[in-house]
Parts: C-alpha cells; structure tokens; sequence
C-alpha cells in the first residue's frame, strides 16, 4: 500500500506542478527550457536548413509539436517522478531488510558534482543506447518503435515523435538503474535538458560539422543514416542518443555518404497510420 501510494500521489501532484510551471517561469522549468530549446532549433532550421528544398513547417510539423509536449510531459517526466521514487523506496527498504546500505550511492554523493554530472549522463546515455538497441532487434518493440521512424522529413521535433509505450520501456528498462545508484528526478534536470537539446540536434533540418568530436557525440550527419529506409542490415544503425562513441565501440556506425538526399521511413511505411489515435493504438496488433 505504501508503494501504491507513492506512485499515485506523484501522478496526483503533476497536474499542480503543471500549473505552477506555466505560471513560475524559471532556470529549473522543464516547460519553458522545452520551448526555448525547440525555438532555438527552429530558427536555426530557418538561418540554415540543410535540406533547403524543405519548409520550414514541414510535412507533419504540427504533429510533431504536439507530439513534444504529449511525451515530454504527460509521460516522460511524470512516469520517470512516480517510477523513480517507488524505485528508490523499494530499494532502500530491501537494503535495510538485509542490514545493508546503498554503497554505490553514498560513494557517488562524495564526488564533486561536476563528476557526479559526467557520470550520470555517461550512465543515462549508455542505458539510453542499449534500450534503443533493444527496440530494433525486438520485433514486439519494433512494433512500437515504428512511429518514430515513421518521420518522412527531418526536423528538430522529430525527436519526440515517438508511441507512449516507449515511455513505459524506458522508464522501466533506463530511469529504474538510475534511481537504484542514488539519483532522483532533481539530479537528472540537467542530463535530461542537455540530451534534449542534442536529440533536437540530432533530428534538426540543420547540419554542422563536429570534427573528431563526431567519435564521441551524435550528429545529424550520422543520425539521418539511423532514419534511412535502405540499410545494411534488417536492425538498423547508429542507435547513439547523445553519444555516438557506443555505436564505434559496438561495431554499429554506419555513415557510408552524405546522407543529404537519402529516403526516410522503413518498409512499407505508406501503409502506416498517419494521425495521432492510430499511431499510438498501433504495435498492439501481431507483428
């Protein structure tokens, strides 16, 4: 009961935490460092698109927006506040029944922050890969997975764009591991603002060259390539989120050109749902 309580008095309390943060602009307000993010991306797609044969408000665009603020709100960071802290009390609570404590996370807390920073966005983002990995090679979560790939256009919301059951998958299989090293919602407000601003990166209609940075952070150059309809294999490539180093270090790369002009979508994709309902009824059926 305990539990249970926890997890539905951090649902109940969203809606007032929602109301607070339209109303209480400020420098830890994830609604307003969403727009500010997404207004910085658009007006670089607009200074410097890539594919300069796309518009601005490009095909799906409002779908997209509206997508950003389904996900980012009404799932991601309420699912991660409940999950999180059942998590962390069931884990302290086994712990103490063993007469043990959280070493890992009282090691951590000893760090200089800029280290504890380093690790957890290292640790999120390694997670983030192996679940992203997962839902390729899974052809259940595949199912599912679609709807992200199921952009035709790239631009910065396209992030977002992704089925609500991708919320429960990470939430369980990515945020569960970081609540059990110590780490709550308040640690992640930092990781979670920078992957967003390099997810809009990422997925932007904008390109720019990293240099040897491009081993160790994702791009657009090498995430177009993890949209394309033609690949190598029948899994996929370049499952990198922030860090493009796990895809050189799992042998997954795969940037054979300049991926400027090359067909976005998957197999058959003509046939997928194009509205927001269907799409996100979709992957129930069998695969």
């Amino acid at each position: 009961m305990k539990y249970w309580n926890i997890f539905t008095g951090s649902f109940g309390n969203y809606w007032h935490y929602l109301q607070y943060a339209v109303s209480h602009p400020s420098r830890e307000n994830y609604f307003y460092w969403l727009i500010a993010v997404s207004l910085f991306f658009f007006l670089l797609e607009y200074l410097r698109p890539w594919h300069q044969n796309q518009k601005l408000i490009r095909r799906d665009f409002w779908l997209d927006a509206f997508y950003m603020f389904f996900n980012f709100f009404l799932f991601s960071l309420i699912g991660f506040a409940a999950i999180s802290n059942v998590a962390t009390t069931a884990f302290d609570d086994l712990l103490s029944l063993a007469g043990l404590e959280n070493i890992i996370a009282i090691r951590l807390n000893t760090l200089p922050a800029w280290l504890q920073f380093i690790v957890l966005f290292v640790y999120v983002d390694f997670l983030s890969w192996c679940v992203h990995y997962l839902l390729h090679h899974n052809q259940r979560l595949w199912q599912f997975h679609k709807v992200h790939h199921s952009v035709k256009e790239m631009g910065f919301s396209a992030q977002l764009r992704y089925h609500w059951m991708e919320n429960i998958i990470y939430n369980t299989l990515k945020y569960i591991p970081v609540a059990m090293i110590g780490f709550g919602i308040q640690d992640y407000f930092l990781v979670h603002i920078i992957s967003l601003s390099i997810g809009h990166f990422n997925h932007a209609n904008f390109d720019f060259s990293l240099g040897p940075l491009k081993y160790i952070f994702n791009n657009p150059r090498m995430h177009i390539w993890h949209h394309a309809k033609a690949l190598p294999n029948p899994y996929g490539v370049n499952f990198g989120i922030s860090l493009s180093l796990w895809d050189y270090i799992f042998r997954t790369n795969y940037i054979p050109y300049n991926g400027h002009d090359i067909e976005l979508g998957f197999a058959d994709d003509e046939q997928f749902p194009k509205d927001f309902i269907r799409q996100n009824l979709y992957g129930f059926k069998k695969a």
